[in-house]
């Protein structure tokens, strides 16, 4: 490797994990403290966060691991996708942050294995720009991906069930799944009250229901119980109450910045009146720049994470 080509390199690493200038922070309609959020969310590094996972599932609680990671980056206004080199294409790049959600957990023989990806923008205020979800197991594979046009979401929804087949949708309302960006940036950020939402793509995807815009409730408030170790007094609850969607959703987070998850809940309401109870509390976190630890050397820090093997 050249000395040019290694300070290249050097350059557009910088530059996909610094923030962007003044003049844009400027420009935010956000409520954020940008000088706070840079000094944390741009050391070039991701927040990685373990769960403990009850999960249920076909009527039957289920152990498992659950994972959110959370980190900056830069995204393309145009493709949504993450722009591999921002710094030639100025005016296209957008800062968001991004978060990836893992949850794995065993049905009898065979294992489950989802994943959900949100784009937010950190400095435009408008909705999650790109949500994706894809499930794993056995019996197959679904995929959606909604990518936010203009005031709605164009979607796209690839299932190997007959009655869902592969659709095209456009849906009018907010992202449920976006709402964990906003709590990060600024729970101030968060829309309160009554809305249109799109549910959980995940929770759709276990439910089978129909994907479109429901009528929701979204409350703040303290929380009233400790959570993985944070102290009751140091939590707030973001609580999400569908009016005929069978789901609550419950969020548990520090109360001053960074905002960390403590863990979430995620209410089933059954025909017959009873009520499944998904919860997630955080075992582990670090701050780490993962995507250069990917030797077998590096296998440890799972353990410092309190992760299982896969």
């Amino acid at each position: 490797m050249t000395i040019f080509t290694y300070l290249l390199l050097l350059f557009s690493m910088a530059a996909a994990c610094s923030p962007l200038g003044a003049t844009d922070a400027e420009k935010s309609d956000r409520e954020v403290d940008f000088k706070a959020f840079g000094k944390y969310w741009y050391q070039g590094k991701a927040e990685l966060n373990s769960y403990d996972l009850e999960q249920y599932r076909y009527g039957e609680k289920r152990q498992g691991e659950a994972v959110l990671i959370f980190v900056t980056e830069d995204f393309s206004r145009a493709k949504q996708v993450k722009l591999d080199r921002p710094q030639e294409n100025e005016q296209d790049a957008q800062k968001v942050l991004k978060l990836n959600m893992t949850k794995k957990f065993i049905t009898g023989i065979y294992p489950y294995s989802m994943m959900l990806s949100a784009f937010t923008p950190v400095y435009d205020k408008i909705p999650a720009a790109k949500v994706t979800a894809s499930v794993q197991e056995w019996c197959g594979q679904t995929y959606t991906q909604m990518n936010r046009q203009a005031n709605s979401y164009e979607v796209e929804l690839r299932s190997y069930f007959e009655q869902e087949g592969d659709q095209q949708l456009t849906l009018n309302g907010r992202s449920e799944d976006g709402i964990w960006n906003l709590i990060r940036l600024n729970p101030k950020e968060v829309p309160t009250g009554r809305l249109k939402l799109i549910p959980s793509l995940l929770d759709q995807r276990l439910s089978h229901i129909p994907l479109e815009a429901q009528d929701a409730t979204i409350t703040i408030q303290p929380a009233q119980t400790a959570v993985a170790g944070f102290e009751a007094a140091k939590l707030n609850v973001c609580t999400v109450t569908y009016d005929t969607y069978p789901r609550v959703l419950r969020i548990y987070y520090s109360s001053t910045f960074p905002y960390e998850i403590a863990g979430w809940e995620e209410v089933r309401k059954l025909e017959n009146g009873e009520e499944e109870v998904s919860r997630a509390k955080r075992k582990a976190v670090m701050l780490q720049d993962y995507w250069t630890k990917n030797r077998n050397e590096f296998q440890p820090l799972r353990k410092d994470l309190k992760l299982s093997n896969p």
